[in-house]
């Protein structure tokens, strides 16, 4: 199915981070009319480190239900100032810096008093995290395909990580095959994969920087800083409505999204039949309609 292309600016914020050496400035778009009356919708993309183009199927809530959305590169990443020098700096890259750029970019729209918040994958952790905080302006949040804790793994998986990493095997050509073939599988199963999925790809292939510093070298490897996320005795204090979503083939499982649902007062669960963990991208409209609706409703 296809949508017509919703109204489109692009543009940059200044962002001053304490330590990076030099200007810094994160790159935005916006789908839609900020100025229509409605609520916007603010999207964060996942990695981290992944850029924002595998989620752009979801600006046509613009144009189907009349959302302006806003999508932005997280800074190190995409059309925002790259700091590769910054590589594996743990104390640099931190769930606090990004939250501090969610913060000024909401300040930079003149947002921050009144919006929604989807977050998909890392964007999901990262959401959740500003949506314990509590701001004011938040008033639903939506949280694709994401971990609350990455100590929370099915046992299988969780034994293939520690013989990987006991083994030494994860640079081998036999586990990047096995890589690919869980990728295949588990986070996008559409073949041959969309332009905007081999877009974000290829910004990470382009810088790494932030990918391999706090996630680590693949999707089921977690090396990096991330490795003890853990917000599950934090959830009960997210007290907007939030949608949970995530595919019956997705990485993110029900048994690692499970901690939200118990934990969040105002929560709802809409697992898709045919995806795995991008189904913006698996099952376009019925993610649309399923978001568009939630977002829509008083």
């Amino acid at each position: 199915m296809s949508y017509p292309e919703p109204p489109t600016i692009e543009a940059e914020a200044d962002f001053k981070v304490q330590g990076a050496g030099k200007p810094c400035k994160t790159w935005y778009t916006v789908f839609g009319d900020l100025k229509s009356g409605v609520r916007p919708l603010v999207c964060l993309h996942g990695g981290p480190g992944a850029a924002h183009n595998y989620i752009r199927p979801i600006r046509f809530l613009a144009s189907t239900h009349s959302i302006p959305v806003i999508m932005y590169d997280q800074l190190g990443i995409g059309n925002s100032t790259h700091l590769p020098e910054k590589m594996g700096d743990g104390k640099f890259w931190t769930v606090e810096l990004f939250l501090a750029e969610l913060d000024n970019l909401l300040k930079h729209l003149g947002i921050q008093d009144d919006y929604d918040l989807l977050g998909q994958s890392w964007g999901g952790m990262l959401g959740s995290c500003h949506a314990i905080n509590q701001p004011k302006g938040l008033h639903r949040l939506v949280i694709a395909d994401s971990p609350a804790s990455m100590k929370i793994l099915p046992p299988d998986v969780q034994a293939t990580l520690l013989k990987h990493e006991a083994d030494g095997t994860t640079d081998s050509p036999e586990y990047e095959a096995a890589m690919q073939v869980f990728y295949d599988r588990h986070v996008c199963r559409v073949t041959p994969k969309p332009k905007d999925w081999d877009d974000t790809e290829a910004a990470i292939k382009a810088d790494q920087t932030v990918y391999l510093t706090m996630n680590g070298p693949s999707e089921f490897f977690i090396t990096g800083t991330l490795k003890d996320f853990n917000i599950v005795d934090e959830l009960s204090k997210i007290k907007v409505p939030t949608l949970l979503v995530n595919g019956k083939y997705d990485e993110a499982t029900d048994y690692v999204m499970e901690p939200f649902w118990k934990s969040i007062e105002k929560v709802k669960w809409v697992r898709f039949a045919e995806s795995s963990h991008t189904p913006q991208l698996e099952e376009t409209a019925e993610f649309l309609r399923v978001v568009g609706v939630y977002l829509k409703a008083e």
